[in-house]
């Protein structure tokens, strides 16, 4: 390639540079081949980069694919190419006037990217192959300490490798009978229509029956997060959980509620976690706030129920009961969310406490309508809550279990 005064630009530095920049990519997750590096280091060349603009778009159509995957491409491009100045010194030798773009705000994808990058680093790559030598003994302690530490107690580097757990979450095959009929061949119901078909081609002189049977799929699960102050820790771990459900369950619909009632659940389809997260947390504008759990789900009964409560869904609410507005009586709104639903699970971060009662007022008043009530604080709880899917609804005998008096 030449520059506007001339110059040639060193083809061989800029092509193993990027080769260094595909092979951040795939490690971040994109798949890149030796076809696409090539083409990368024509479009360059075909393109006269005059603009880091024009440099940046000319590698992106050449290595995205899909939409999801733009997303990361731009962090490892900002990351990658930045901070070592590689495209200003390109644009000062193609183009001297050109200026340099402001540095723009972390988007979704950061983490990924750095992750990605830090594997190219050859003392980035010595230090955490001996620090994976050293822990390798520890590995299953290690699992089990990570298993049963409180969501709100660990460090960042903790709460990653607990994404990545609960990613990994297999629930188990809880699917249901419905009116729908299927082809069987092994079925009890004769299928007539079929049956009379196949005769005509023989001419009636041969009837094979055809058999049909009962369906089945996976119960629809709506998901009610708390997410107030008391919360935070743990409603952002359990989005997690819920995006990782989305992707293999379908239908799930998911809602959050504070002192007002979102709905999230396009926004936890998207593909990405970070995305999916980051578009959520835009979504919530009372995060971190306070608790109105009676007119949270009066609202989700008036508004949404009649909508996504169908199919005999499973319904996971997730919070303390602790109501900050101190005046409405959820007893009402849990009853009818109740008798609507398949099953409700009732998962309360405080039941972490060996001694934990309900006292509480708005606890007492929700505990009667509730089919199960689990904890939910670490990934041992989330493991168990998977199983706890599978099984067949039952009564709240778990209050005369405990000793419980709520009268």
């Amino acid at each position: 390639m030449i520059n506007s005064e001339g110059h040639e630009l060193q083809e061989s530095r800029l092509g193993e540079n990027i080769v260094h920049f595909a092979r951040a990519l795939r490690n971040a997750g994109l798949s890149i081949g030796p076809a696409q590096i090539v083409d990368a280091v024509k479009a360059i060349g075909y393109t006269g980069v005059r603009h880091q603009d024009d440099f940046y778009w000319a590698l992106h159509g050449v290595m995205v694919k899909k939409h999801e995957q733009s997303i990361v491409f731009s962090q490892v491009f900002l990351l990658f190419w930045k901070p070592r100045g590689l495209v200003e010194k390109l644009i000062a030798l193609l183009s001297p006037i050109a200026v340099p773009r402001e540095k723009q705000k972390p988007k979704p994808g950061a983490a990924r990217a750095a992750n990605a990058l830090m594997g190219n680093d050859p003392k980035t790559s010595q230090s955490t192959e001996q620090e994976i030598e050293v822990d390798a003994r520890f590995t299953v302690s290690g699992r089990e300490v990570l298993q049963n530490k409180d969501f709100a107690q660990m460090s960042a580097e903790e709460i990653a490798e607990a994404r990545l757990q609960i990613r990994r979450l297999i629930l188990p095959d809880n699917k249901i009978l419905t009116r729908r009929m299927k082809p069987s061949k092994r079925g009890h119901i004769i299928d007539t229509r079929k049956t009379l078909r196949s005769m005509l081609r023989t001419g009636g002189d041969m009837i094979i029956p055809h058999y049909r049977d009962k369906s089945s799929k996976n119960p629809p699960i709506v998901a009610l997060l708390d997410i107030s102050g008391s919360m935070s820790d743990y409603s952002r771990m359990f989005l997690q959980f819920l995006h990782a459900l989305s992707e293999v369950r379908r239908p799930v619909h998911s809602f959050v509620f504070g002192t007002r009632l979102t709905n999230i659940t396009r926004q936890l389809t998207r593909r990405d976690p970070d995305e999916a997260l980051d578009l959520a947390s835009r979504e919530v504008e009372d995060w971190s706030g306070g608790t109105r759990i009676a007119a949270s789900l009066a609202s989700f009964n008036k508004l949404w129920s009649r909508r996504v409560m169908t199919g005999g869904p499973v319904v996971l609410l997730i919070s303390d009961g602790l109501e900050r507005s101190g005046g409405d009586d959820p007893a009402p709104a849990i009853e009818r969310l109740q008798k609507s639903c398949r099953k409700l699970i009732w998962l309360n971060p405080l039941l972490r406490f060996d001694g934990f009662e309900p006292k509480a007022k708005g606890i007492r008043q929700m505990l009667p309508f509730v089919d199960e009530f689990r904890a939910i604080h670490n990934l041992k709880s989330m493991a168990e809550l998977c199983t706890a899917l599978s099984h067949k609804p039952g009564s709240s005998n778990f209050i005369r279990q405990k000793g419980w008096e709520l009268s």
